[in-house]
């Protein structure tokens, strides 16, 4: 649905990872079409990867109501208990939650997953979504070696391969490092995620080829270098059967 956020319905269990469904976030301008959730189609539970606010955004999470069930990573219960949310659990690395006949469990990522520099802890994590199908939702993160370590049956690999603007920041993974990242995941398709979504306002022309290359390039490395792994590019909006 753009950027970061993915919808995944697996074994009658229907979850959302970093909702952002606004048109506006701070600086950052939504260049896709709104995905037009309907703030009535309440998931199961949310997962949220860490606390930036392009991952975490409140009004976002305020169209499926404070009692929505949200899974995230150290530090967000307190965060979001503050607004109000009454459904907050928190996974540390290795611990998991049972959400209907799938079970989600809290992976590494490398990335500083505070609201912002100088904020209270935060810690950024990836999940494991299992039942029939094994899915891997990244998050945020950078390549890190343990990645061959994360689980040997992953069907489907959610890889973030870009950002929102020009430049890619500390713990983040350009289309080349995720290429890589996915050659020690070894899933079966890989799906390019967070690109072609949030732009800059101040940004004019300059660059907005970043929003539609990164996954193209990714594609091509992939083939590349893991010729094994098939990658599917879904536009903002797109979709797959798992099957």
């Amino acid at each position: 649905m753009g950027h970061a956020t993915v919808e995944i319905r697996l074994d009658g269990a229907h979850l959302l990872t970093d909702p952002v469904l606004r048109n506006r976030i701070v600086h950052l301008r939504r260049q896709v079409p709104d995905p037009g959730i309907d703030g009535n189609d309440v998931p199961d539970a949310i997962l949220l990867s860490h606390q930036h606010f392009d991952h975490l955004d409140l009004p976002s999470l305020r169209r499926f109501g404070k009692q929505v069930r949200i899974i995230g990573g150290p530090g967000t219960s307190a965060l979001l208990g503050r607004r109000g949310f009454t459904r907050v659990e928190e996974l540390a690395v290795g611990h998991s939650a049972s959400v209907g006949a799938v079970t989600v469990t809290a992976v590494p990522a490398a990335h500083d997953g505070r609201r912002r520099p100088g904020a209270k802890a935060g810690e950024a994590v990836g999940f494991i979504v299992a039942g029939s199908k094994e899915i891997y939702f990244a998050g945020d993160t950078d390549l890190y070696p343990e990645m061959d370590r994360l689980s040997s049956n992953v069907d489907v690999a959610l890889m973030p391969v870009w950002g929102w603007g020009h430049t890619l920041g500390e713990g983040h993974m350009d289309p080349g490092r995720a290429a890589e990242a996915t050659a020690l995941i070894r899933p079966k398709i890989a799906v390019p995620i967070h690109w072609g979504t949030l732009f800059p306002m101040v940004a004019g022309r300059f660059g907005r080829h970043h929003l539609t290359r990164p996954p193209q390039r990714f594609a091509a490395q992939v083939a590349a270098g893991s010729p094994e792994v098939g990658v599917t590019v879904l536009a903002p909006g797109a979709s797959m059967p798992l099957d």
